[in-house]
């Protein structure tokens, strides 16, 4: 995935380029393994995410995370699939041939099956989702989310997809560079979690009372996973096994690193030590800066990113309770600034050397920096303006903020009528002894 439709045999595929008579076993295999990764990050994030909130919220963040999974699956091949990849579209929207994805037997996208391309394309679509969710946990209602997410996925994924991955999309047919995201995922995620932000209002007490992360190794633990997983979505993303995958998988773990040390940096600077979290943070922000340069750069690019979006990052966070609503898991500070940031040092940074369907600034194509511009423009004006109409409709239909009373007695109790720690909180509970004297 990357504006590469146009040149499948040098990055990797295109769902509508002339296909050899069957798949080739290897790219199979290897696209096969990476959407197991992808979906390995959605617990991934719900873990990074249910470490990052209060105690008595764990389970019903985790819970969107597993919401979003279940509801962009479904959405998907009912109807999203063929939204975003539907061959027989135009520039803003694909056809409609593929609802329900019953005409794929036989089909080919690159040199892989066209149902492995749905399924790891599903995959996308839920992370990204879930990503959305930290913008809004401990102050959302759960079937008000669900609601968002169904629509969401339809009336702005799908059609943004299309619009950058999809042959006939504008933004492909402008030239857009988005190898795995930047665009689609991370500054639409960004944007959509900052205006759903502001339309729910604070946590109670915020920003008065600060919000301890409440179990930190469970913040390390998903952090671990999200950059395990995010290796096959980037390099999945090329799909076939080749150079381009493999360029991608050296730079992800490449920004991901200087990301890390650059946010530890930063915080040693700022407040005297490295902490645990922000070392998690950075190697997230620095996932996602290189998610949409990762099969374009080289890999000292793919540092430069990822310690530049580290910095950008670290000072929007820094200074959110002045600049941002009440965006509880820094979802715009960490997905959407990286993304925007990954995505406009992609055409700067874009190698020909490395790939020759993209050249950048660097490279001796200047107009690049610009087209990318007009990408996260159009990203954030569909993510931006599709929220806010979608979260008034979904108000039509349920309400979409817990009361004052269920927010302080616990999202956990009030949503599903489960803790994540009965025993350990209670103060009442007696201990229990098994066996020994």
């Amino acid at each position: 995935m990357k504006r590469v439709w146009a040149t499948l045999a040098l990055v990797g595929g295109s769902a509508f380029a002339q296909a050899p008579a069957g798949p080739n076993g290897a790219d199979t295999a290897f696209v096969l393994l990476c959407a197991a990764l992808v979906l390995l990050m959605t617990p991934g994030l719900a873990l990074f995410y249910g470490g990052l909130v209060r105690a008595g919220s764990v389970l019903n963040t985790m819970m969107m995370s597993f919401a979003a999974l279940g509801v962009a699956s479904v959405a998907w091949v009912a109807v999203g699939y063929t939204l975003a990849f539907g061959p027989g579209g135009n520039a803003v929207i694909g056809g409609l041939s593929q609802l329900g994805l019953g005409h794929m037997a036989g089909t080919l996208t690159g040199t892989i099956p066209t149902p492995l391309y749905a399924i790891f394309q599903i995959l996308f679509a839920a992370i990204t989702l879930a990503v959305v969710s930290g913008s809004v946990v401990e102050r959302m209602r759960f079937p008000a989310f669900v609601v968002f997410g169904l629509l969401w996925i339809l009336v702005v994924y799908a059609p943004l997809a299309h619009w950058v991955w999809s042959p006939d999309g504008w933004l492909a047919r402008l030239g857009v560079l988005d190898f795995a995201g930047g665009t689609v995922v991370e500054v639409t995620s960004g944007v959509s979690g900052l205006v759903a932000a502001a339309m729910l209002g604070p946590r109670l007490g915020y920003p008065r009372f600060a919000s301890i992360p409440h179990n930190v190794p469970f913040v390390l633990l998903g952090t671990g996973l999200l950059w395990f997983g995010w290796l096959g979505f980037n390099a999945g993303s090329a799909l076939a096994a080749g150079t381009t995958a493999a360029y991608a998988l050296l730079n992800t773990n490449s920004a991901a690193a200087a990301a890390l040390l650059t946010w530890m940096l930063w915080d040693s600077r700022r407040g005297g030590r490295p902490t645990a979290v922000g070392a998690a943070t950075g190697a997230v922000v620095g996932l996602v800066a290189i998610t949409p340069a990762c099969g374009f750069v080289t890999p000292l690019g793919a540092l430069l990113i990822g310690a530049v979006a580290s910095s950008v990052s670290y000072v929007v966070v820094a200074h959110k309770h002045r600049l941002l609503p009440d965006d509880a898991l820094d979802v715009f500070a960490c997905h959407g600034t990286a993304g925007i940031v990954g995505t406009l040092l992609t055409g700067v940074l874009a190698s020909p050397v490395v790939n020759p369907a993209g050249a950048g600034l660097l490279a001796g194509h200047a107009a690049q920096v610009g087209i990318q511009l007009v990408g996260v423009l159009a990203a954030a004006a569909l993510a931006g303006g599709g929220t806010f109409v979608l979260l008034k409709v979904t108000a039509l239909i349920t309400p979409l903020r817990m009361t004052e009373r269920q927010e302080s007695q616990g999202i956990d109790l009030t949503a599903h009528q489960e803790e994540g720690y009965q025993e350990a909180e209670s103060p009442l509970a007696a201990p229990v002894f098994v066996g020994g004297d």
